[in-house]
């Protein structure tokens, strides 16, 4: 309901420009009539064939450049226009991961830690580019900006390194086309009326992203780093105090989180660990253990609405790692058995097997694989549904040009949203079991033995 009342009047029409300086505008042709100036300052400002009759609100901006809430266009000629809300956008840019951590409109700080190839490493703080609500800097510092969140860097070498204020709306992107012929969106920076294009940071995908390497690294704690960080310190400090609880009073029976826990435990060591792992069980029910409470850590942080929107599951380097660790410890623990069916299985006739080892051994790497997409789809699918559900509100509202039907739209999105945060806290549940039942599953079928068959 909140949000319908929000964006009913965020939109730029009835414009009250008390205390707005225009000076250096040029406003020819430009009909003001019934619109509120109180406080304005138009000193420079030429007014021929400007029409200020019928002052009060409700003006007309013809000629203005922001109609319908296009809003003003900045030194570089670009526009700035929130008149037509992009759900995929917004659902993007909330379940990325940023370098400041956002509770709402409030921004906190976090260190930036970025590695140049020409000026070497730097470290600050996030603060330096005092992010506007939408995380996009408003101050550059180090010829390095924040977009939506994510740090860029200026490539021009000519920009100034100490901290300059570049202003709102003054970092925006444009697309390109890059060697390949594809449209590529590319950041920049309007500084003094001069455009400077920006890197996006180095990513090992490979390009199969978009992304690459270029002129900067960041070893930044980012939102995700720090969600990671927050939930290890939590699950250490409750995995210690129920253990207190445990050598204090062994016999007691389990109270509080001590007895949700176990049953958590229990049920893991007794349905996964035991039935997949047979007499080794103990040995790898610690690395079990930490994979399926680190994943439901996160994925039910990530549930708490409105306490940063952390996606750490949803984010494809941290499943990609956590698959990583699955797939060293299922191949160093292998036995021969284990290897001498990948590269040449016995009991079946030559021929087949010239087929079989080949897609055998691709098993080694598909499986891990597996494990990696299948965690981030899911975690991502949801909060992408619940943030895109929360956006009807504003798509059938015209953000702002139809109140009735944002109100009557909140409703349905309501509870559409809740029904969905339901179905994902099932999921947050049913993921890291899934994460841990199947890496088990891979771990028993390397250490099996041959006469277990």
């Amino acid at each position: 309901m909140l949000l319908a009342f929000a964006q009913q009047n965020g939109g730029h029409k009835g414009h009250d420009h008390s205390g707005h300086n225009h000076s250096g505008h040029n406003h020819s042709g430009h009909n003001h009539s019934g619109h509120d100036h109180s406080g304005h300052d138009h000193s420079g400002h030429d007014h021929s064939g400007h029409n200020h009759g019928n002052k009060g609100k409700g003006a007309s901006h013809d000629g203005h450049g922001h109609k319908a809430g296009a809003g003003h266009a900045n030194a570089c000629g670009y526009v700035h226009d929130n008149s037509v809300f992009n759900p995929g956008k917004v659902a993007f840019h909330h379940i990325s991961d940023q370098n400041i951590y956002s509770i709402g409109p409030w921004h906190f700080p976090l260190p930036c830690i970025p590695y140049s190839t020409d000026k070497g490493l730097d470290f600050f703080s996030s603060s330096k580019f005092a992010a506007d609500t939408h995380g996009t800097s408003t101050k550059a510092y180090k010829r390095y900006v924040l977009y939506e969140g994510a740090m860029r860097r200026i490539k021009d070498s000519s920009f100034p390194q100490e901290q300059v204020d570049i202003g709102q709306h003054n970092v925006f992107t444009t697309s390109r086309k890059d060697a390949k012929g594809k449209e590529r969106a590319v950041v920049n920076v309007c500084y003094n009326g001069k455009s400077y294009e920006c890197d996006n940071k180095s990513t090992a995908d490979f390009g199969l992203f978009g992304g690459g390497f270029t002129s900067f690294y960041d070893f930044s704690i980012t939102k995700n780093v720090f969600t990671m960080i927050l939930i290890a310190f939590l699950l250490g400090l409750l995995f210690i105090s129920i253990a207190k609880k445990y050598k204090k009073n062994p016999k007691a029976a389990p109270s509080g989180a001590q007895g949700f826990m176990e049953t958590m435990f229990v049920f893991i060591q007794d349905e996964v660990c035991k039935p997949f792992l047979g007499p080794k069980w103990e040995k790898y029910t610690p690395f079990l253990m930490a994979l399926f409470f680190f994943i439901l850590g996160l994925n039910l942080f990530g549930q708490v609405p409105f306490f940063g929107g952390s996606n750490v599951t949803g984010n494809l380097a941290v499943t990609a790692v956590l698959a990583i660790f699955a797939f060293f410890v299922v191949n160093f623990s292998g036995n021969g058995d284990y290897w001498k069916h990948i590269f040449w299985m016995p009991g079946i006739p030559a021929w087949v097997k010239t087929v079989v080892t080949p897609v055998e051994f691709a098993g080694v790497f598909i499986k891990p694989i597996t494990l990696m997409l299948r965690l981030f789809g899911n975690i991502t699918a949801g909060h992408m549904v619940i943030v895109i559900f929360v956006g009807l509100i504003f798509i059938f509202g015209e953000n702002g040009a139809n109140p009735t039907a944002a109100w009557g739209t909140s409703i349905a999105s309501m509870a559409l949203t809740l029904f969905m945060m339901a179905i994902e806290l099932l999921v947050a549940f049913i993921q890291a079991f899934v994460f841990t039942i199947l890496t088990a599953s891979y771990i028993g079928a390397s250490t099996e033995e041959h006469h277990a068959h």
